[in-house]
């Protein structure tokens, strides 16, 4: 037997031309009876695998919908979604892994887990910015410095947050638009939550008359305000002189309204117009801005010499009071008088 198999093996030598494909047919049907031979065998290992993964899987879905019911029975449905699917593909991940050693028993858990342990620093650099908004949405809900219909401003936009997902916060802004935030920049910037108390304040500033009795005019402001419906009355309107401007006093109308937009904006046009027409009816002047301008002739030898010339116009000359356009008016008045009379005169000859 044995000089048969080696004279076999010989002539398969010599049938194994070079620089030619050899199609040795029994070779692949040999290799596919083997594995089909081997799938056989772990027919029953993968059943079990396929078990196993449908019981983790059913674990996972369970696990999920449980925290996302918890969640909302306290208003955090966006935490419930984000945390039970993180913890829905963490108990399917650890279901594989049990069923890649039930189907290859060789397979070591610690060794693939270090092998993943490799791999996710480089899928780690890949999706660097997805992972950070991710992580940082987690937060975000974990430590809810914000909640769904609540109107914040950040870099500049404002508007009502309509949901946190994993990777951005959705804002709809007063005019109807959508705004995409990252997480990352949110939890990394400074937030300004404008409903995160019940009641805001605004202020507006108004001028009166330098003429006016400041101490009126802050209590007619202030009965203005307290006439409003909308203005809280606790705490209660103020009206406080605020400062001395060039053509009026300031004073600062301050009010608190509900925190939400709409509201501050009706009550702040409500405000306006209750002060207006209170000042009208007590007759207090709401100056506009008044600006005084001087020309003067910039001609004269003594231009620049601050010794010798007045501000505003050139020094006089040779003792006079009055400044130079004043004295070249009244000479003209005074030519054209002359002129007046001599016509007179000639007319009456």
């Amino acid at each position: 037997m044995t000089e048969k198999s080696g004279k076999a093996g010989d002539s398969d030598k010599q049938l194994d031309i070079p620089q030619q494909i050899d199609a040795d047919y029994g070779v692949a049907l040999e290799r596919l009876d083997n594995w089909i031979d081997g799938g056989i065998q772990l027919l029953p290992n993968i059943i079990l695998a396929i078990v196993v993964m449908a019981l983790f899987y059913g674990i996972g879905v369970f696990v999920r919908r449980l925290v996302l019911r918890q969640s909302t029975r306290r208003n955090r449905d966006n935490l419930g979604e984000v945390l039970g699917g993180f913890i829905k593909w963490v108990i399917i991940l650890v279901g594989f892994l049990l069923a890649a050693t039930i189907v290859i028993p060789t397979l070591n858990p610690g060794d693939l887990i270090a092998g993943l342990g490799v791999s996710s620093v480089a899928i780690g650099f890949a999706f660097k910015d997805i992972l950070q908004n991710w992580l940082a949405g987690l937060l975000i809900l974990l430590r809810n410095p914000f909640t769904i219909n609540d109107q914040i401003e950040v870099n500049g936009h404002e508007g009502t947050v309509e949901r946190i997902e994993t990777r951005a916060t959705i804002i709809k802004t007063y005019d109807g638009q959508r705004i995409v935030v990252p997480n990352s920049d949110i939890y990394t910037n400074a937030v300004l939550v404008k409903t995160a108390y019940e009641k805001r304040r605004s202020q507006y500033d108004v001028g009166v008359g330098y003429g006016d009795n400041i101490e009126e005019a802050c209590e007619v402001i202030q009965n203005a305000l307290a006439g409003v419906a909308e203005v809280e009355s606790e705490p209660p309107p103020e009206a406080l002189p605020w400062e001395l401007a060039a053509s009026w006093v300031t004073i600062r109308a301050r009010w608190w309204t509900n925190s939400r937009r709409a509201d501050v904006v009706h009550v702040h046009a409500s405000v306006i117009q209750a002060i207006k027409q209170a000042l009208d009816e007590a007759h207090i002047d709401m100056p506009y801005n008044t600006q005084v301008q001087l020309f003067h002739d910039q001609t004269e030898s003594t231009e620049g010499d601050r010794g010798s010339q007045r501000e505003g116009w050139p020094a006089p000359k040779e003792g006079s009071t009055r400044p130079r356009w004043k004295e070249l008016a009244a000479l003209q008045k005074t030519d054209s008088t002359k002129a007046a009379q001599q016509q007179n005169v000639s007319n009456s000859d």
